[in-house]
């Protein structure tokens, strides 16, 4: 059987085992910046309008 992953999950996998390899006080800065970096991309995003999103009312 073959998995097959898309780029930017094998790239984040690829950043998180890199900062587990890491000692304490850098892994918790590691872990900071991906956080601030994920954040970031969430919050580019388009958003939908929830009105969109919720069934119609009957």
């Amino acid at each position: 059987m073959e998995h097959t992953r898309e780029e930017p999950t094998d790239a984040l996998w690829s950043r998180l085992r890199l900062i587990e390899g890491q000692p304490l006080a850098a892994r918790a800065e590691a872990y900071t910046a991906l956080h601030d970096e994920l954040m970031k991309r969430l919050e580019s995003t388009p958003r939908s309008d929830a009105r969109d999103a919720a069934p119609s009312p009957r």
